[in-house]
C-alpha cells in the first residue's frame, strides 16, 4: 500500500506549514480544528461544485441492495442465500415480485463476462433512488472496492505479495474504512477527499469550508494542509462560554472574550488565541449563512436525511460562506448485519434511498443540481453466501452516485456472474470465496472519476490517490465515465 505523495499536485501544489497541527487546541471543541488551513493554489474554476460522501458504516450487503433480477441469475442468487421455490421470498433472499417497482430499466442492458444479459433492482425500499436512476439522474458502479493493482482471481490466490499486493487488513472494519476514505489503513490522517480539497482551498475566499462533514470526524476530509470543519445537523458548533451567558451572567463570556483578544508575549498563547478567534469567526459565518430560508423540500426526521438537509443548507449559503468547491461527508451506521438482514436492512435501505432522494431534490430546487454529486462508500460487500440470518464480511460491491451531472441510466463496470465458488471456471473469475467479491474497479478509479469532475487535473491524481498509476491499462480505464 502506497502512501500519499502530496509533491505531486504540480502546479497547483500547497506549502506544507510546520508545526500547524500542534496548535490545534485539544481543550477546545471540534469547531476549532482549522490551525491547518493554509495557502494553495486554486483550481481554475469560476462556478460552484460540491461532492457529497454518503459512507455507510458496517459493510453494506450488496446483494440485496443492487439485486440481479433476470430469470437465470435470480434463481441462482435465490439459491445461494437459501431462498424459497417459485422466486419467492426465504432466507436472505428477497422476493422476485417485491423488486418489481424498483426494476432498474437502463439504455443499454448490461452483460456479464459470459454475455449474459443482466437485470437489476434496488432494494424494495429504495424506490425513490430507483426513480432517479430510471430519469437519468444517477448510475450504478458495479464490483468497487479497495485495490492496490489490477488482481485476478489467480493473482489473489499467489503467495507472492510483491507481485500482487493485496490491500492491509482485507475483511476489517476500521480498517477497510480507512483504505475506503484515504487508502491506507485504520491510523491515517490524511484521505482523499481532504486532499481533493487541498487542491480547492485558494480557490475559496474562506478556504475553513472547503472540507465540512455533518457526521463528525471521518480521515477522509482530512488533508495535508484542509481539515474539516464539523458541524452538527444543528448547525454551527459554538464555543459557549465565549459567546453566551454563563449562569446567567455576561461576565465570563466577557472575560474570556478579552482573554482571546488580548496580545500575549506567549507565542502559543497569542496562536491559540488566534485559533480560537477563528473558530468564533467561522461559527458566526456558519450561523449567518444558515439564516437563509432553507430548501422547501422535505426531509425525513432520521439522521441522514438531516444531515444531507444541513448539507443542503450550507450549499445554498455557500456565496455568503466563500466557497467555490466543497466536499461534505454525512454517514450512517447499523450495516454490520451478520444477523437479522432481512429484519433490518429494508429500514437502513429506505434512509439511505430517502435522504439521497431528498438531497437531490433539494439541489434541483436550488438550480445548483449539475453542480453538485453525492456517492456511496462503504467498508466493503458482504458475502453472497448466507450464514444462516445475514451475511459475513467481504470486499467489493456495487455503489450509486447521484446528481444533474451524472451519466445515469447506466451501469459501470461489468456485472459478476451469480456464485460462491471460487474455482478456475470464468464465471468464478470475480469470486473468492463465499461470493466475496474481488473487485474489477478499485476506489482510486471511482474517485478519479470524481475528482476530475470536481477540477482535478490529470497529473494531480496520483498526489491524491497513491494506487492510481497502476490503473488505466485494458479493462482498468482511470475515467470510469459515469460523469459528463
Amino acid at each position: 500500500m502506497h502512501l500519499l505523495q502530496p509533491h505531486l499536485h504540480s502546479r497547483r501544489a500547497f506549502l506544507k506549514r510546520s508545526g500547524q497541527l500542534a496548535l490545534t487546541g485539544t481543550a477546545l471543541p471540534l469547531a476549532l480544528n482549522l490551525a491547518a488551513i493554509g495557502e494553495a493554489a486554486a483550481f481554475d474554476a469560476t462556478d460552484y461544485k460540491a461532492l457529497v460522501c454518503v459512507f455507510m458504516y458496517g459493510g453494506n450487503d450488496y446483494a440485496n441492495t443492487v439485486v440481479t433480477y433476470d430469470n437465470p441469475s435470480y434463481n441462482l442468487y435465490s439459491t445461494v442465500r437459501s431462498g424459497g421455490a417459485g422466486q419467492t421470498a426465504g432466507g436472505i433472499a428477497l422476493a422476485r415480485a417485491d423488486l418489481a417497482a424498483t426494476l432498474l430499466n437502463p439504455a443499454v442492458v448490461p452483460a456479464d463476462v459470459l454475455g449474459q444479459a443482466r437485470q437489476y433492482a434496488l432494494h424494495p425500499s429504495m424506490t425513490g433512488l430507483a426513480g432517479l436512476f430510471n430519469t437519468g439522474r444517477a448510475a450504478v458502479q458495479l464490483n468497487v472496492g479497495p485495490l492496490v493493482v489490477p488482481m485476478t482471481r489467480v493473482q489473489y490466490s499467489s503467495s507472492n505479495r510483491v507481485l500482487n499486493p493485496l490491500p492491509p487488513q482485507l475483511f476489517s472494519h476500521n480498517d477497510q474504512q480507512s483504505i475506503w476514505q484515504s487508502s491506507s489503513p485504520e491510523g491515517s490522517t490524511v484521505g482523499w477527499g481532504g486532499n481533493i480539497g487541498d487542491l480547492a482551498l485558494a480557490g475559496n475566499s474562506n478556504a475553513t469550508f472547503t472540507c465540512m462533514s455533518v457526521a463528525g470526524n471521518a480521515v477522509f476530509l482530512s488533508g495535508d494542509t484542509a481539515l474539516q470543519y464539523q458541524v452538527s445537523t444543528g448547525g454551527a458548533i459554538k464555543i459557549t462560554p465565549a459567546t453566551s451567558a454563563v449562569y446567567g451572567s455576561s461576565a465570563v463570556s466577557s472575560a474570556l472574550n478579552g482573554l482571546i483578544r488580548q496580545t500575549s508575549t506567549q507565542k502559543l498563547e497569542n496562536e491559540y488565541n488566534r485559533v480560537t478567534q477563528r473558530a468564533l469567526n467561522a461559527e458566526a459565518s456558519v450561523t449567518a449563512a444558515l439564516a437563509l430560508p432553507p430548501p422547501t423540500t422535505l426531509f425525513a426526521a432520521d439522521s441522514l436525511s438531516q444531515q444531507l438537509k444541513m448539507v443542503a443548507r450550507l450549499i445554498k449559503g455557500q456565496a455568503s460562506l466563500g466557497a467555490k468547491r466543497q466536499v461534505f461527508f454525512v454517514s450512517l451506521g447499523g450495516f454490520d448485519l451478520h444477523d437479522n438482514l432481512i429484519a433490518q436492512q429494508p429500514t437502513l435501505m429506505d434512509r439511505v434511498s430517502s435522504a439521497m432522494t431528498a438531497f437531490y431534490n433539494a439541489t434541483v430546487e436550488m438550480g445548483v443540481a449539475n453542480k453538485v454529486t453525492a456517492f456511496t462508500a462503504s467498508d466493503f460487500g458482504r458475502t453472497l453466501a448466507s450464514n444462516g440470518d445475514g451475511s459475513d464480511h467481504g470486499w467489493g460491491s456495487h455503489h450509486l452516485v447521484v446528481g444533474g451531472a451524472v451519466k445515469g441510466n447506466a451501469f459501470y463496470g461489468t456485472p459478476p456472474p451469480v456464485s460462491v465458488a471460487s474455482t478456475a471456471a470464468p464465471a468464478d473469475q470475480w469470486h473468492v470465496g463465499q461470493g466475496r467479491l474481488l473487485p474489477s474497479t478499485s476506489v482510486d478509479q471511482y474517485a478519479a472519476t470524481l475528482a476530475k469532475w470536481f477540477g482535478v487535473a490529470d497529473s494531480e491524481l496520483p498526489g491524491i490517490l497513491p494506487n492510481i498509476t497502476h490503473f488505466g491499462g485494458a479493462g482498468y480505464p482511470v475515467n470510469l465515465g459515469f460523469m459528463a
